[in-house]
């Protein structure tokens, strides 16, 4: 059982989620949004974002795998724009796949994102927002925009359900997390 020291709760619209804090490094808690399986917040979500992005002209989503490929597909169904899945490894089908490394807060190690050969033609030389669910330090964001020069795509606007600390200054989002100190 949990006390409301070892969460931090989370308004996204109508949803309210108490958030584990879990500690990533010493001394650093963060809040864990961990949308896979939260249909209510996903859905949410996208239609939040929608609006927000309904001012940007792109033509495609583009986000990393894998706790926000949900709220990328809710908000292509809401939108009617087609997503595309960076992925974290690299899979013989995937061809002559583009990749950028990148180094996660949540998972405290290097990773690599790879477009798939397949998907290419949907961002390339067109215009695409990257979609993420929690932007804390923005590396994953700054990998994502170099495989998307890769592809000679256009990044347009950045998204998320959340930013956390002092990072996404540029992202849309719906909600901040703050950094705890352990």
């Amino acid at each position: 059982m949990t006390n409301a020291s070892d969460t931090h709760r989370l308004t996204v619209g109508t949803v309210v989620r108490d958030l584990p804090l879990i500690e990533v490094a010493t001394g650093l808690r963060i809040a864990v949004l961990n949308s896979l399986g939260d249909t209510e917040l996903v859905e949410t979500a996208a239609t939040l974002l929608a609006a927000r992005l309904a001012r940007y002209d792109y033509d495609t989503l583009v986000t990393p795998e894998a706790k926000s490929i949900p709220l990328a597909h809710a908000l292509s169904v809401r939108t009617g724009r087609p997503y595309v899945v960076l992925r974290k490894t690299w899979k013989p089908y995937m061809g002559e796949a583009l990749s950028a490394t990148t180094h996660s807060i949540t998972t405290g190690h290097e990773q690599t994102l790879f477009l798939d050969a397949k998907d290419r033609p949907l961002v390339a030389a067109s215009s695409v927002v990257l979609l993420d669910d929690v932007v804390s330090t923005g590396s994953t964001l700054t990998a994502m925009d170099a495989v998307m020069t890769r592809a000679s795509a256009t990044v347009v606007a950045r998204a998320a359900i959340c930013t956390e600390g002092d990072g996404g200054r540029d992202v849309i989002a719906l909600a901040h997390l703050p950094l705890f100190k352990a």
